[in-house]
């Protein structure tokens, strides 16, 4: 290929695609609209023509999906998916307004539920990222109660649900505004280095709420809170030994994955049960708070009429949308990255901007009929991917029977690519470690190790999860909820929050620096890094999370979502200034989405290590069509009859072509390697 190359858009106009196309990376030019978060060179075009290119992108990228994220329902996996979502979704939306309900009085359980209902509805339908869970999350109740306690003190305080309308509309104004003007594309900067900080703050947010359900009780004279405590401990200790069961060497593969599954559900109902055995029940431990089916609180109706507001509160309500619409920016964007994050193997394309610009959809309708405004919930959004995730066969044992099949003992060309099947399986490792349970040591054969092999990519578990809230406002129903002991969803708090400092980066850098440096895995990629850049790297972390927790202990809480966001340009010009090497920061911090997303997703090049450069040419359908891919993130496109060109940035973090070539292989791509000048002749 040549330098001197005419830059051409390829042309597949008269050509009728299929949705599998856009998996295939010859649509990226071709067809912008498999492109979300691009970045790089692009035509140029009137600046009123770029308005709303993201949303037009993200919805012909995954228009052609549509049908297909319904009929592809059709599986197991959706059953035990609802199933989890729905108590790990509600549950803690309910416990996280206690606080809100108990001391504003202007909400309800029907608020939660209905808001809810709303998140999943509108997600599930329209939305382009259907695996992300939105619900009502621990942040936004504190940011509504610190808004009613701040107007609580004027001498004529304005109504409260008149005023809360008001700061929705003014944030889903700049939610829509952004996604309008492409500022998603910011997302491209969020790495590891920010959603580890904030996940971190949101494990301890959900172990600091387990604590305070049950320090709420101590005031009440009934022994109650003993039992409550009880409860909170039997819940977390059962899903423990169901999650260890679940990845232990015990049983029939089966039974381990139905304590995956049903696990957690299944400690809530038996946790639940107990309050009501023997002497549990004289104790009379405290219960969910319900009220009237379909009934907002106070007997209110349904409907805010928010254009009664005074004037002067109106300007009021702004800096307040603002500060809302900084919160999900962050919160929202952090969790659809994790619900694809890059242990998951995901084929369909992601749509950052549309989900955006739904998001504010919900907060103008969660104003308007008076409840909490939902968005993406973390750790359940992440959750939600895993319970979908298909297990089976070890893609490495395939791939040793055909090499010994195909195996000859004549040497490989030199422009071929000689297949090193561990130096291949490191990085699939690394990709799907969380989720990949120990292999059976009673079992001889490799057949039995399974590995994540695909997701169940649909939208009807986010829909019945969300319907399910729906019918827990009738009567009976709201009777069996009114049923569950505090304790148990102070157990759940402590359960969920565990769990995800478990899998959380910060924890997983502090656990190896007190770990014995000979028991320490020769593949562990930290043992690359200097034990004092590592403390370093994580002392950043640390003050950030601390910091965000901090400020919301204190009567500033309404600004921490200011120092959650402060955490981007932290990461983009302060910590490059530190003394880390590329290698070691590329290790420390790295990419939050799957590489497939990357793959839609266009990163900064400043975050892309250094490696020798490479030229890959991934085969297609038309065998007149190949592309390129360098080591430094280069992607042309070439026709052999009509010479094209287009750059875009791809595939950061590409250490080896065997890694490149296990990448792309995930998502349908085959690859042969032919070697650069710039490279020797027997290969990288």
């Amino acid at each position: 290929m040549s330098n001197n190359t005419p830059t051409t858009a390829p042309d597949t106009t008269t050509e009728k695609q299929d949705p599998s196309e856009h998996l295939n990376p010859s649509n990226v030019e071709s067809n912008a609209a498999s492109m979300t978060l691009r970045s790089g060179k692009t035509k140029r075009r009137t600046w009123y023509r770029r308005f709303g290119a993201g949303i037009i992108m993200d919805i012909r990228a995954r228009g052609p999906w549509y049908i297909s994220d319904w009929t592809d329902a059709w599986n197991y996996r959706v059953v035990p998916a609802t199933a989890l979502i729905f108590f790990a979704n509600v549950l803690p939306g309910i416990a996280f307004s206690l606080d809100l309900i108990e001391t504003t009085r202007e909400y309800g359980v029907a608020e939660v539920l209905m808001s809810s209902f709303m998140a999943a509805f509108i997600f599930s339908v329209f939305g382009a990222q259907p695996l992300t869970i939105a619900g009502v999350t621990g942040p936004i109740t504190v940011f509504n109660k610190t808004i009613f306690d701040i107007i609580s003190r004027e001498a004529n305080p304005p109504d409260y649900h008149q005023f809360i309308g008001w700061v929705y509309l003014w944030a889903a104004i700049i939610h829509w505004v952004t996604a309008i003007l492409n500022a998603c594309n910011f997302l491209k900067y969020v790495t590891l280095f920010s959603c580890d900080t904030f996940g971190f703050y949101v494990s301890w947010v959900y172990l600091q709420y387990g604590i305070q359900v049950l320090t709420r009780q101590f005031s009440n004279p009934e022994p109650g809170y003993l039992v409550s405590i009880i409860l909170a401990l039997l819940m977390l200790v059962t899903s423990f030994l169901f999650q260890s069961l679940a990845q232990s060497s015990y049983f029939h593969r089966h039974a381990r994955r139905f304590c995956a599954d049903y696990g957690m559900p299944i400690s809530l109902v038996a946790a639940s049960a107990m309050a009501y055995w023997g002497r549990f029940n004289s104790a009379n431990p405290v219960t969910l708070p319900v009220g009237p089916a379909f009934k907002a609180a106070n007997g209110r109706e349904w409907l805010v009429k928010f254009w009664q507001l005074e004037g002067k509160y109106v300007g009021i309500a702004l800096p307040f949308g603002i500060i809302l619409w900084i919160l999900f920016f962050f919160d929202h964007n952090v969790s659809s990255l994790m619900a694809q994050g890059a242990e998951f193997p995901l084929r369909k394309p992601p749509g950052f901007h549309w989900d955006f610009f739904l998001l504010g959809v919900t907060t103008f309708i969660a104003g308007l009929i008076g409840v909490p405004a939902p968005n993406g919930l973390i750790p359940q959004a992440p959750i939600h991917t895993t319970s979908l995730v298909v297990m089976g066969r070890n893609p490495k044992n395939e791939r040793d029977e055909e090499d010994q099949k195909s195996a000859t003992p004549s040497r490989r060309p030199s422009g071929t690519l000689s297949r090193n099947p561990s130096q291949t399986l490191s990085l699939r490792n690394s990709i799907v470690n969380d989720l990949e349970p120990p292999p059976d040591p009673s079992l001889t054969a490799p057949d039995h190790h399974e590995v994540p092999v695909s997701v169940v990519e649909q939208r009807v578990s986010n829909l019945a999860q969300g319907s399910l809230c729906l019918v827990l406002l009738t009567g009976p129903f709201l009777h069996v909820l009114n049923l569950i002991p505090r304790g148990v969803l102070a157990g759940l708090f402590w359960y969920m929050g565990l769990d995800a400092l478990r899998g959380n980066g910060i924890t997983k850098k502090i656990l190896y620096l007190i770990q014995d440096q000979r028991l320490t895995p020769l593949s562990e990629p930290l043992r690359r890094v200097r034990k004092s850049r590592i403390l370093m790297f994580l002392t950043v972390e640390l003050v950030g999370f601390g910091a965000t927790f901090a400020i919301t202990q204190t009567i500033a809480a309404i600004g921490f979502p200011v120092i959650i966001m402060l955490l981007i340009p932290l990461r983009i010009f302060l910590i490059p200034r530190l003394p880390f090497t590329s290698e070691e920061l590329a290790i420390l911090d790295g990419p939050t989405a799957s590489p497939f997303t990357f793959y839609y997703s266009v990163l900064p090049t400043q975050f892309l290590p250094s490696y020798p450069p490479m030229c890959v040419i991934l085969g297609r359908r038309k065998p007149n069509l190949y592309f390129l891919v360098s080591g430094q993130g280069s992607f042309q496109a070439t026709d052999r009859s009509l010479p094209l060109r287009a750059r875009i940035t791809i595939m950061p973090y590409v250490p080896s072509f065997a890694s490149l070539t296990l990448l792309l292989s995930m998502i349908g791509i085959t690859v042969s390697h032919v070697p650069t000048q710039s490279e020797p002749a027997g290969g990288i």
